[in-house]
């Protein structure tokens, strides 16, 4: 943390921004600081960490002083992390927010996610070293030099959380072996690829049965590289590529289950297949308003009742009316518990079918204390 330096934050003229990332914590090694959510850049020399609050408090970091790096993922309850290890505190240096650490490596935690893009940008103007070849040109000012800042609240905040630091070690210990299970997890699923690749060639020497079998159990294994926001960011990019990676996985499901599903199993499906990379039910409603829009073969619906279900582009409306009309007209009468067993799908979704079908006055409905039951509309057809 002794390397860091107080700054105005302005580019050079010889500098360029690289990317930036907001959501971003500073870590003096192990310990937290003061510096809990800010802007971070990369230019071409330097990072350039902006407090989101108080945008006067700026910290900057020459690359110079970075040895190497290291990217941790996220886990349960933990932010993904980058890991700076640095050189030793540059002479005649402007002053910074700490005078002396015992630490010679900082860590950037990714609150928000995006850190993958962030390494890959790092990693590769680490190795341009561009601050070699191209050295800051520093403009003459009228204003002098960034006057100083005074680090006497970091050194009270430091004292204060000296004491949790024992116990967030003891945290760290305890989900160890959770982190090494995360790391496991990628090449499960490479693995359940790999099988299912091979199936798919040998489809001659296997039943149908067994392959459907097979695959259900694949399918418990999860799905390689889900998006999350660690890897595509935050904001529309974000929900874009979620939007794309629900309609693949969506695709065959909905046509083994006659084009249509409510939200709540399209929820419970993909989180069981994305492993530990849990989605929320905000990401996924956000995403799904997108399938239109991206022109995908799913499309996201909302019925007057407020049920939400996702369905194929090919799912034809009347096709269903016209079976569901004639179902009942065999039964004589139903009720949606029953439609559901003789079609296979949700109690939900066999209501849904039974209302829009009564909307186009292909039934009629005979609400009693036994409950909803609909029946042929016979003023029509008699």
């Amino acid at each position: 943390m002794d390397r860091l330096e107080w700054s105005d934050g302005q580019l050079f003229p010889n500098e360029n921004l690289v990317v930036n990332q907001v959501g971003i914590r500073l870590y003096d090694g192990e310990d937290k600081t003061p510096f809990d959510n800010g802007t971070l850049m990369l230019t071409t020399h330097r990072l350039i960490w902006r407090d989101a609050v108080d945008t006067s408090c700026i910290l900057t970091l020459p690359l110079s002083q970075v040895v190497f790096s290291e990217e941790h993922p996220s886990g349960l309850g933990k932010s993904a992390k980058i890991i700076l290890h640095l050189s030793a505190p540059a002479p005649g240096r402007r002053p910074g927010p700490v005078t002396h650490s015992s630490n010679d490596y900082i860590r950037l935690s990714f609150k928000e996610g995006g850190q993958t893009e962030f390494y890959r940008c790092l990693s590769t103007e680490l190795g341009h070293r561009r601050w070699e070849h191209i050295p800051l040109t520093v403009q003459s000012t009228h204003k002098g030099q960034v006057q100083p800042r005074r680090a006497g609240i970091v050194g009270i905040e430091r004292n204060i959380q000296q004491k949790q630091k024992q116990t967030d070690k003891h945290i760290s210990e305890a989900f160890e072996d959770l982190s090494n299970l995360i790391e496991k997890a990628k090449p499960m699923v490479a693995l359940s690829r790999s099988i299912a690749n091979k199936i798919k060639e040998k489809q001659g020497d296997i039943t149908a049965d067994e392959t459907i079998k097979f695959k259900s159990y694949l399918l418990s294994l999860g799905i390689p590289d889900p998006v999350t926001r660690e890897t595509h960011g935050t904001g529309d990019k974000y929900y874009r590529e979620l939007a794309k990676q629900l309609s693949g996985i969506l695709e065959q499901p909905l046509k083994d289950c006659g084009g249509m599903m409510t939200l709540t199993d399209v929820y419970c499906r993909v989180n069981r297949a994305r492993g530990m990379e849990l989605l929320s039910p905000e990401d996924l409603v956000n995403s799904c308003q997108l399938l239109v829009a991206l022109q995908l073969p799913v499309r996201f619906r909302v019925f007057d009742s407020g049920v939400m279900v996702c369905q194929l582009l090919s799912h034809s409306e009347e096709k269903i009316i016209l079976e569901t009309a004639k179902v009942v007209e065999d039964k004589g009468s139903i009720t949606a518990e029953e439609l559901s067993q003789l079609v296979g799908v949700s109690v939900i979704l066999a209501k849904e079918r039974l209302l829009s079908t009564e909307k186009t006055a292909g039934v009629c409905r005979d609400e009693s204390v036994e409950g909803l039951r609909f029946y042929p509309n016979v003023f029509l057809t008699r």
